[in-house]
């Protein structure tokens, strides 16, 4: 695939942050051999006040198991509304919730009333949509997110928010696919909409009540429960977006989240569903367990889970979590049995701090001593209010120097003039093509509202180019018009003109 820009600009920041970090990335933690061998929870603190400390970051969830026993749980900062994060302050996990949806289906499917490679329809006949290849969908491929569906066909956050998991499958039905079942992999919240719907379908419950029943009351997790929207979740899921090395709080639009990204949990919650991650914990079997954790040939996703990409560290099974204001990533070691959750209150792509985070408690697990890791937009953003300002302060000079510039192009053909104006509509062009880029980077369709919530200086060095470009396209087009009329000679000018060499003629 052609590099995106969001890849693009990622890999140069990030390079230029590995150089930053020689002479200003904080200090290695200071942990013995001891510590770093078994994961204590003196260490996993130390490095987790340094994060905060380094970053910013108001707040975050941590929990660390090894085995089936919890090496560590706890809460750090502050949440949105000010009050102090501990092990049992409910936090939304976002898009950790599509491996207990799986665990849900699973658990249908050991109790034989639900096949994985049945279609579809056969459980849930009121899925239709405008693609008669949709009654080829399988559970599995929904599982998988291999069923053809995906955000290019039917981007899901760009429009109306259903209220119900129903209104959500019936709004599917105007929709098409965008590839043939089971040939292509594109990652897509209705899947879990989708499964969500079938589980309160065949179980006779709603999936909250099935999920409470059947997956959180058997594992323990009786502070952990399934919500339809953002609207529901703690603070309404108000948190905090990075912008210029700084934090901002802002609250969450609402969003339909049920089966797909609607769980809310604790530290110490979470911690249970790391160690039922072993064997299934008495919901399913651990075979079920392993099928979960298994992707189909060729592919990296499994069943709300995936395996490590290529260029990525191996032998790791994680699977993320994002909203606006909220970020979460869950991380399992099966060769040491170590399994770590972090859930923490800034968005996405500006605020990936609990991928870093859980990278670095990775590190400290395999013996190593770890550092604080910054945002990457902590090192972009920077870059990109310089940008900013550069084009703001040029689109003033050219505003300013626009009359003499139309007195130089008034002497060129049009055509030329045009062809030097031209490369001025990229930074426009850009702007109104900015959602499909970032959905074409990201598999993810959005708005640009989204996008301010996301990464805020990349929008603001977009829109703020094209506003300073158009001023000076409209500077320099209306001073040609004024320095065309000048140029004209005026019409009683020309008239006596003429009738000064009428009154010659005569004379001679």
């Amino acid at each position: 695939m052609a590099v995106m820009l969001i890849r693009t600009f990622h890999r140069l920041t990030c390079g230029a942050a590995a150089v930053l970090a020689l002479w200003s990335s904080a200090p290695a933690l200071a942990a013995t051999p001891a510590e770093r061998a078994t994961l204590s929870p003196a260490a996993v603190d130390r490095y987790l006040d340094a994060y905060l400390a380094e970053t910013g970051l108001p707040g975050a969830v941590v929990a660390v198991t090894r085995g089936d026993e919890v090496v560590h749980v706890a809460g750090y900062g502050r949440t949105a509304g000010g009050a102090e994060i501990t092990a049992r302050t409910p936090v939304p996990v976002a898009s950790l919730s599509k491996s207990m949806t799986a665990m849900a289906v699973l658990r249908l499917v050991e109790a034989g009333e639900v096949e994985l490679d049945e279609p579809v329809r056969r459980y849930l006949p009121e899925f239709t949509m405008a693609d008669p290849r949709a009654g080829e969908i399988t559970v599995r491929q929904l599982l998988n997110q291999t069923s053809g569906m995906a955000d290019s066909a039917y981007p899901d956050l760009t429009r109306p928010q259903p209220d119900t998991l129903e209104e959500a499958v019936a709004a599917m039905r105007g929709a098409r696919l965008a590839a043939d079942p089971g040939t292509a992999w594109s990652y897509h919240n209705p899947h879990y909409f989708v499964l969500a719907r079938l589980v309160e379908v065949v179980s006779g419950r709603s999936f909250a009540g099935y999920l409470a029943d059947e997956v959180f009351g058997p594992l323990g997790m009786a502070d952990t429960t399934s919500v339809d929207t953002t609207d529901a979740m703690p603070e309404r899921a108000r948190g905090y977006v990075r912008a210029y090395g700084m934090v901002f709080e802002r609250a969450h639009p609402r969003w339909f989240t049920a089966g797909s990204f609607g769980v809310v949990s604790t530290g110490e919650d979470l911690a249970r569903w790391l160690i039922a991650q072993r064997d299934g914990g008495g919901v399913v079997s651990p075979a079920g367990v392993v099928l979960a954790h298994t992707p189909p040939e060729g592919e990296h996703y499994a069943m709300g889970w995936r395996t490590s990409l290529p260029g990525e560290e191996p032998g790791r099974i994680e699977h993320t979590g994002q909203l606006l204001t909220q970020n979460a990533m869950q991380t399992l070691l099966p060769d040491s049995g170590v399994g770590i959750a972090v859930v923490a209150n800034t968005g996405m792509i500006a605020g990936d701090d609990a991928q870093l985070i859980a990278d670095g408690l990775v590190r400290l697990a395999q013996g190593e001593t770890p550092t604080v890791q910054r945002p990457f937009s902590m090192t972009a953003d920077p870059v990109l209010a310089v940008l900013t300002l550069l084009a703001i302060g040029l689109a003033v000079l050219g505003v300013v120097r626009s009359r003499r510039w139309a007195r130089r192009a008034a002497g060129r053909a049009w055509w030329r003039t045009t062809l030097r104006l031209l490369p001025y509509a990229l930074p426009i062009v850009l702007f109104v093509e900015l959602t499909d880029l970032m959905g074409l980077a990201l598999h993810r369709q959005g708005t640009l509202s989204q996008l301010g919530y996301a990464w805020p200086a990349l929008l603001i060095w977009v829109v703020g180019t094209a506003v300073a470009v158009a001023a000076v396209l409209a500077a320099r087009g209306v001073a040609l018009i004024r320095v065309g009329r000048t140029s004209q000679p005026a019409p009683w000018s020309a008239s006596s003109s003429i009738g000064s060499e009428a009154c010659s003629s005569r004379s001679q």
